[in-house]
């Protein structure tokens, strides 16, 4: 039993742990926009499956509508190698983002991982919309 108390112990420890490395690594900066889709300079999201990219975060936002009622915002820095001066860009597909330094590509659709090296999603950030307006906070 002792042993797999420790054993347990260990296990939460390095999730701990990887968490935390991950938290340090790529910036933690406040993030507070507010935009209207209306506007021409975000004419591609008055769809679903369009896309933009925003100022903001720590190296530039992706924000991506899902459906007619739901966005999601991801970040633009790479938790891989978060040193890299690299920002992540949307394939030509629409439908991958990759790290150009790491080639690593993650799903637009909500930031998972579609190949490595990376072992982290994008970082995403909170987001609310009420039509015109899609609010991203942290």
């Amino acid at each position: 039993m002792k042993k797999m108390c420790v054993f347990i112990g260990m296990i939460v420890m390095m999730f701990a742990l990887s968490c935390k490395d991950r938290m340090a690594q790529v910036p933690d900066v406040p993030v507070d926009i507010v935009i209207n889709i209306n506007q021409p300079t975000f004419f591609d999201l008055t769809v679903p499956t369009g896309w933009v990219y925003l100022t903001g975060g720590s190296r530039g936002i992706i924000l991506y509508r899902v459906n007619q009622e739901e966005f999601i915002a991801m970040e633009r820095h790479s938790p891989y190698q978060p040193e890299n001066a690299c920002s992540a860009v949307v394939n030509e597909d629409g439908v991958v983002i990759s790290d150009p330094c790491s080639e690593s590509t993650w799903l637009i659709l909500d930031g998972s991982i579609v190949t490595g090296p990376t072992s982290f999603p994008l970082i995403t950030y909170d987001v609310s919309f009420n039509d015109p307006y899609v609010y991203i906070t942290n």
